[in-house]
């Protein structure tokens, strides 16, 4: 590879802080976690958790660097394939439920925009909120399915805006108090006993929302061997720089939340803050500046973009890399193999209709809209890293190899090491997911359980169809 497409180090770790990072995690981790003592919750799960699952991201794309299909390549070189299609099909599934917020969090943004207010959107009836939900969603699903998806730039704008934003509020928020003494800050408790948690259980089902937080680090596994220098050398160290970055500023937007948002009232109205309180900080953050609603309109105009043009790249993409994916067409009924002339996998996205759909019509019963945003964050904190114990799954295979694989980047050398903390991460993932499936809440446990249940089911029934189809050809062949 030439000189002038190799990636500096420096530019790998601003491509993976804004790939990883957004506003949202800052919010929920202090929502979540009382606060100031999510300090020390996002402390241990950097280096117990996110450090050792992005070196073995690094090691498994560099053993794999000419294979395109990250995760699904990585099981496929170390297994079998139609444990590939079930790591296909995993990163398809967990979707669902992540595409069924979009609509969701697409019109609370708009709300915030047109009405400056969370009370508005929270007052309308869920029946209404969800079937209009239901429309947005729907209409994507026609625009996936004509291959209209210049929506996936817009997408990427909106990411980037948004990071910047989250970068934003950090600087303006420690900035405030110099230029606007008297703007009504909260003073929040800094000692020690303050900061340590309560591990209860409210703490380890929460758990779930840390480790979504810092997933999907997965997607930069393509550019390991396309960094400037030595690999084994300046990629760790894009990874560990990166670390630090995403650490600081999960620290410093705690710390600039804290003095925002009194914890007790964030605990007292726990759904309104989780469903408004990213908007709140931009509206507050703007009164402190003399500006009104301006930095918030901005936020929310960015997060509308982001939210409707990720939903139409969730419907379409990870579709296509189930589909077309040579590995899992094998195992997939052939009906949804259909294309139509646009190249957009047709009967694929009616099934993703249903399942998706599905969500947003059950929640028709959940009382009130932010609620219903709530119970959607939790269920995605479930169901998302589902699709990160295939990188575990791959990472322990590959140690367990020993020297059928030489990768220019080792994360650990050792053999037994390797495997070990390919299997911690794997348990604390799966821990968390099943740990996160808990609450108080009757429909939210059910809804939390059975969707991931259900999904996994329908993964093991397609190859079942697949294989009843292959079956009739091969009989209706040889009775020809």
């Amino acid at each position: 590879m030439s000189d002038n497409k190799k990636i500096k180090w420096y530019m790998l770790c601003f491509m993976t802080f804004s790939t990883l990072w957004g506003f949202g995690n800052v919010s929920n981790g202090f929502m979540y976690f009382n606060g100031p003592q999510v300090i020390i919750s996002w402390i241990g799960m950097f280096i117990l958790y996110f450090i050792p699952y992005a070196l073995m991201v690094g090691e498994l794309g560099s053993t794999f660097k000419s294979e395109g299909g990250g995760v699904t390549s990585w099981i496929k070189g170390t297994s079998v394939a139609k444990a590939a299609y079930f790591a296909g099909w995993t990163y398809w599934a967990v979707h669902v439920s992540y595409i069924a917020s979009k609509g969701s969090g697409g019109l609370k943004a708009l709300s915030w925009m047109v009405f400056g207010n969370a009370e508005t959107y929270d007052s309308f009836p869920t029946l209404a909120v969800q079937l209009a939900t239901l429309a947005v969603f729907l209409f994507f699903c026609w625009v996936a399915s004509r291959g209209l998806n210049p929506l996936k730039k817009l997408a990427t704008i909106a990411g980037s805006s948004m990071f910047v934003m989250s970068l934003l509020y950090i600087l303006m928020m420690f900035a405030a108090p110099a230029i606007n003494p008297n703007g009504g800050y909260v003073s929040a408790d800094w000692s020690l006993s303050n900061l340590i948690p309560n591990i209860d259980i409210t703490f380890i089902t929460n758990l779930s929302i840390l480790v979504f937080a810092v997933g999907g680090i997965e997607k930069i596994s393509p550019y390991v061997n396309k960094v400037d220098g030595n690999p084994a050398r300046q990629f760790p160290k894009a990874i560990i720089v990166t670390v630090i970055m995403v650490l600081v500023c999960a620290l410093l937007g705690t710390i600039a939340m804290s003095m925002m948002f009194d914890v007790a009232d964030v605990n007292a109205n726990f759904k309104s803050y989780v469903a408004n309180g990213s908007y709140w900080a931009f509206q507050k953050l703007g009164n402190y500046y003399g500006v009104g609603n301006l930095l918030m309109i901005i936020y929310a105009a960015c997060n509308a973009i982001g939210q409707f043009s990720t939903l139409v790249v969730s419907i379409d993409a990870p579709l296509r890399m189930l589909l077309g994916d040579e590995n899992s067409r094998q195992f997939v009924p052939k009906g949804l193999l259909k294309q139509n002339d646009k190249g957009a996998y047709i009967n694929g996205i009616k099934m993703v209709a249903v399942l998706s759909g599905a969500i947003i019509l059950a929640q028709i019963v959940v009382p009130g809209a932010a609620a219903v945003l709530t119970q959607l964050n939790k269920l995605n904190s479930v169901c998302m890293p589902l699709r990160y114990l295939w990188v575990f799954v791959a990472y322990f295979l590959l140690k367990k190899a020993g020297d059928k694989f030489n990768p220019e980047y080792k994360f650990v050398k050792g053999r037994t090491l390797g495997m070990v903390l390919g299997a911690w991460c794997f348990f604390v993932t799966l821990f968390c997911c099943i740990t996160g499936m808990y609450s108080d809440d009757p429909f939210t446990m059910v809804l939390n359980i059975v969707t991931p249940v259900a999904l996994t089911l329908l993964g093991f029934i397609l190859p079942q169809i697949r294989k009843s189809q292959d079956a009739k050809e091969l009989a209706s062949g040889s009775a020809e």
